[in-house]
Parts: structure tokens; sequence; C-alpha cells
């Protein structure tokens, strides 16, 4: 055990050597900073400052996730900016006001939280709330997320609002950083109002795809997963999916009508980008089915038949981003689920340190086999304690 003191003076304990927060903070870091399109750069910056009702947290993990990617690529933010908000780590700094955490308690944070009280999140669409759309941790310069560096600023709204959550002990960090995404996915999922005798199609079995079949299979659903790479169902199969459908060997549609006794499935999820699958989804999806967008988070155009919406009653609808009503049920899946089979590090292929974080990103952006969920650590093997 090792002893830190915060601004207030309170002494607080630390059990994770590698996670030891300083008495004293450093005035800098290091942190992997956006440029321009496709520039990402290692940099020192200063240690953010922290004001009144805001948190500190020392970064211990911090996954790489397709939105991220987005922006590095596509230009849609000006530069700089320090990107990464799939993150968990420890308290380092309390601000004023502070009563709910301390130095040295372990936390995952997101970036966003909702109001809870505008239009949009009385009628249950809380990612179109305006407050939500604000970003509300940043590691410097304007914020987005902050995760890609040792150290992340927690604005005040925040914390007030429920936007960090303590860890458990005995839940890895690396665990504990799958709460932000398998949200958007839990709130996907139960969009679809999915029956225990719906057969599901899953298009895309990455990290958030396969995210997708484990939970519509845990509600009961005969789930089909879709992927190119082998390797990728391998691992599907270690979460129980065991219909496997081989994208580049096999025609997924005609497999999937000879699934269904030729009706097509009951939903289809659409986990990868690509609109050219959309058209796919559709012509897999029963009539009177529904198909579910998660991955097409980029305006453009795409081709379907609106004969199948409106003739056939296929049900066309987009998920997009957390939905902070059902957070209790995703920390439950987290937590006790690592402890009862639901073990999502098995989802991770790649730790990287800060210093390798182009690396990193280029794994991230050109998906090979053994690829799926890529992590930062500033603290190399913290992640995993």
């Amino acid at each position: 055990m090792s002893e830190v003191t915060s601004e207030s003076g309170m002494a607080t304990q630390i059990s994770n050597p590698k996670m030891r927060v300083e008495a004293k903070l450093p005035s800098t870091m290091r942190a992997v900073v956006y440029r321009g399109i496709n520039d990402m750069r290692l940099e020192t910056v200063p240690v953010p400052r922290i004001g009144p009702g805001e948190l500190l947290i020392k970064i211990a993990t911090c996954g790489v996730c397709g939105t991220d990617l987005k922006k590095i690529h596509m230009g849609s933010h000006s530069a700089p900016r320090i990107f990464g908000h799939e993150m968990a780590g420890v308290v380092a700094e309390v601000g004023a006001g502070v009563t709910q955490f301390a130095v040295g308690d372990r936390v995952m944070s997101f970036h966003h939280v909702p109001c809870g009280e505008c239009y949009y999140c009385r009628k249950q669409t809380p990612a179109q709330c305006p407050l939500y759309k604000k970003t509300g941790a940043t590691a410097g310069f304007e914020p987005s997320g902050g995760g890609f560096a040792e150290y992340v600023r927690v604005m005040d709204f925040l914390v007030a609002k429920g936007g960090v959550v303590h860890i458990p002990d005995g839940v890895p960090f690396e665990q504990a950083a799958f709460v932000e995404p398998l949200m958007t996915v839990l709130k996907g999922v139960k969009l679809l109002n999915l029956a225990s005798d719906d057969t599901v199609l899953v298009i895309g079995q990455g990290s958030i795809g396969l995210m997708h079949a484990a939970l519509a299979k845990r509600i009961g659903a005969r789930v089909l997963t879709s992927d190119l790479f082998p390797e990728r169902h391998a691992i599907a199969a270690r979460f129980g999916l065991a219909n496997p459908i081989h994208a580049g060997q096999e025609n997924v549609v005609e497999r999937v009508f000879a699934e269904t006794e030729g009706r097509g499935a009951d939903a289809v999820i659409v986990a990868v980008g690509g609109n050219a699958l959309i058209r796919t989804a559709m012509d897999a999806v029963r009539p009177g089915g529904k198909v579910m967008l998660f991955a097409q988070t980029q305006h453009g155009e795409a081709a379907f038949d609106p004969a199948a919406v409106c003739v056939d009653e296929k049900t066309l609808l987009g998920s997009y981003s957390s939905s902070f009503p059902i957070l209790d049920q995703v920390t439950d899946l987290v937590f006790g689920g690592y402890r009862n089979g639901f073990d999502l590090t098995q989802l991770i292929s790649h730790r990287f340190p800060l210093e390798e974080a182009v690396a990193a990103i280029e794994i991230a952006s050109h998906p090979q086999p053994g690829s799926m969920k890529i992590m930062l650590e500033p603290v190399p093997g913290a992640g995993a304690e």
C-alpha cells in the first residue's frame, strides 16, 4: 500500500503500485495530439488544471474507438485536439465541493452526459440533448475526450450528472473501459425489442459487432454472425456464438434464408461501416423485420428498395451513442460479468504505450484478421489490474 495526499490534506491509500498517484502532481504530461488529418503526434503538454466540482483522472487505459478514427481520418474536427473516450483510471485530484470521489478511487469516465430534463431527454433520445452534445472531458485544447493522455480533466457537469463511475475491487481497468461502448451497444439492442424465438443477423464481428451479438444471445435470440475473418469467429465462439457466416466464402443472404425456413432474419444489426451493407441487411431481413444501422455515422447516400419498407413493412432504424437510463444495467453486465463469464478483455488484441500510439491507430484503422480492440496504456500493464 502507498499513501498520497490531496489538495485538501486528506490522506488516501493506493493499492496499485503501477497506478500510484503522486503526492505532488507533475506540471507536464505526455499526450497524443491530433494536428490535422492523419497527423497524430506524441507531445508534452500541460497537465490540465481543475476547478470546483471537477476531477483529474490519471489514465490507466483507453480504447481506440471507431469514432476516434473517423475524426482523425476525415478532418471533421479542428486541430489541435486530444481524442480518446473509452477510458478508466485513478482519481488524482478532487475539486472543491466534490464529495462522492476521493483521490485514489478507481473510476471510469464518460465524455458526454445528458441533462435528463430537456425535450429530447423526455422523448428518450438523450444523444440529441444539447448538454450531451457538449464534451465534458479534456486533456487540453478543445474538449474532445482526452483519454489519449496521462491525465484527463472531467468537468463539473459530467461529475454532477453521473458521468463518472466507481470501479469495484477486482475488476481491471480494461474491463471497466468497456462500460462506455457497451452502453451504446445495449441501447441499440434494446431498440429491437428482441424475443427469445427471434433470429438475429449481426453483420461485422469486430469488438462492437461481437458485443451486439453477445447481448442478443443473452436475451435468448438465435444469433448468426457475419464477418470476413475466421479469426473473429473464433473469438465470437468464446462468447457462445456458434452460427458463423464466412462472408468471404458464402452468400450471406442465402445463408440467412437457409437458416430461417426461407423467411429471413427477424432483425439485422449493421455493426460495420459501408453503406453497401444496408442493401444486404434489407435483403436478409424478413417482411415485418427490423434493420438497425449502428456504424453509419458519416453523411452520404445509400441505395435500398423503398418498397421493402412500405410493402414488405421492413423497419429501418438507427441507434447512436449512449443512454444513461440503462447505466445500471450496463455496469451490472460489465462489472458482474467479469466474474461470471462476460470477460470483455477477451476482445483486446493489442496494447500499446503512448509512445507507440501512431502504430496503434494505424492497426485500428486497417483491421486485420488478428486485430480487434486496440488499447493505449500510458502506464504499460496498468490496464490489466
